[in-house]
């Protein structure tokens, strides 16, 4: 498989928005709902799979693999985007507007990552 720019322009995505959870938990604390236990822990799990998704995406050995891991994490994170319309304190100032364009931004996101499973 020939890695293109744009695989490339996604893993570095991934892997700035990965070390971000890191650098600034607290952002990502605010959006996870309530009903899922162990906020920090879920912060630092999908953090650290972003990070590490985002280096599997660059090995042409990897990367189909990485794309699927990729899908799955927007579908594991999509409650928090659902979280973030519905709740004022989650919304982070954003506009009402803005939080909703980011729901079907996922799944342009899903369909990026797919362009890269076969």
């Amino acid at each position: 498989m020939n890695l293109s720019w744009h695989l490339y322009c996604m893993a570095a995505i991934y892997f700035i928005a990965g070390c971000n959870h890191f650098r600034n938990p607290r952002l990502y604390l605010k959006i996870i709902p309530p009903f899922f236990s162990k906020p920090k822990l879920l912060n630092y799990i999908s953090g650290l799979s972003e990070i590490v998704l985002a280096i599997l995406l660059c090995i042409p050995q990897t990367s189909i693999m990485a794309a699927w891991g990729i899908i799955l994490l927007l579908l594991a994170v999509f409650p928090a985007n659902l979280y973030m319309f519905q709740n004022e304190r989650a919304g982070l100032g954003l506009p009402k507007w803005v939080l909703f364009i980011r729901l079907p931004l996922q799944f342009i996101l899903i369909f990026w990552a797919y362009q890269y499973t076969n």
